[in-house]
């Protein structure tokens, strides 16, 4: 039996450091972690620099991907010594599908009425679109529960995700081949819920834990979703 690496992938809008309660949490219990930056460019990008840093790890890896991160995962999770997925108020998409399709089915969240789009230059063709939240709804919509002073930092500090992302189809969904598990922020106004629960049990995920929280998770119940992350690892084990 051999413990995995679980290696925390952050979604948009956010950094690594946002993971840093749960990541302390899971070192704590004697776990090795990583955690990568993603790069926030298009979703195969990200994907494949994560599958990348995925595949220089020595043995099995358990991914844990929050928001835009779930999508991600979906797609690095084809990496062959990942052995569990672990959806954290994330995207659980279906190969073929993109960000948008699957928002699509479902009313919007808050989020959608306080995007603001920038552009951003590209070598060598048209500028880009940069997608971040509104600064001064930030800390409501997506840092709900997050200390005033925290969230204001986290709204003028936050890493933006390109348009492109948002149409981009995944091409592989890892979860067909690969246990899941799925956390469900049953107060988050920046991902509709329900998009997280029909990802979830689409995926058929081993196990769906609903936690009374806002979409940053790991932040307002570092200890809840350090517990699924160590029960997935001991399962997978």
């Amino acid at each position: 039996m051999t413990t995995p690496t679980v290696v925390l992938v952050h979604g948009a809008f956010a950094d690594a450091a946002s993971w840093a309660p749960v990541t302390a949490d899971l070192l704590g219990r004697g776990f090795t972690v990583r955690v990568p930056p993603v790069y926030n460019r298009s979703l195969s990008a990200d994907a494949a620099s994560v599958r990348a840093f995925v595949e220089q790890v020595e043995g099995p890896v358990l991914l844990a991907g929050h928001s835009y991160g779930g999508a991600v995962i979906t797609v690095a999770g084809a990496a062959e010594n990942v052995v569990g997925l672990v959806f954290v108020a994330g995207y659980a998409l279906a190969e073929g599908e993109s960000l948008g399709q699957l928002q699509g089915g479902f009313p919007d969240s808050d989020l959608a009425a306080n995007l603001v789009h920038a552009p951003y230059p590209v070598a060598g063709g048209e500028d880009g679109t940069d997608v971040s939240v509104a600064v001064d709804a930030f800390p409501a919509v997506f840092a709900a529960g997050v200390p005033e002073e925290t969230a204001r930092v986290l709204a003028v500090s936050q890493r933006p995700l390109s348009a492109f992302a948002f149409g981009e189809p995944a091409p592989v969904a890892a979860w067909r081949t690969t246990p899941s598990w799925g956390i469900v922020s049953s107060a988050d106004r920046t991902i509709n819920p329900e998009v997280e629960r029909f990802g979830y049990t689409r995926a058929g995920a081993r196990k769906i834990v609903e936690i009374d929280a806002p979409h940053l998770v790991m932040q307002t119940h570092p200890r809840e979703v350090a517990d699924v992350i160590a029960a997935a690892a001991a399962e997978v084990g």
